[in-house]
């Protein structure tokens, strides 16, 4: 099957957006949303590319849960 990017259900703060971002790498959701903190401190891009990604990033659709 073919990995997907979605939000996440499990690991959510605001939207998914960071849990989803954990998910599809494998990762640890806390690396990316610290990772997301000092993207956001630096330039204040951040904030509106969080806005972009949680409108963009489809939920999972509720047969491919396992």
């Amino acid at each position: 099957m073919k990995k997907r990017l979605y939000k996440s259900k499990t690991n959510i703060m605001l939207d998914g957006v960071c849990g989803g971002i954990a998910e599809y790498f494998d990762i640890d959701p806390t690396l990316v949303r610290l990772g997301w903190v000092v993207f956001c401190a630096l330039g204040g891009s951040g904030i509106l590319a969080y806005i972009i990604a949680a409108l963009i990033i489809p939920r999972r659709p509720e047969y491919l849960e396992a």
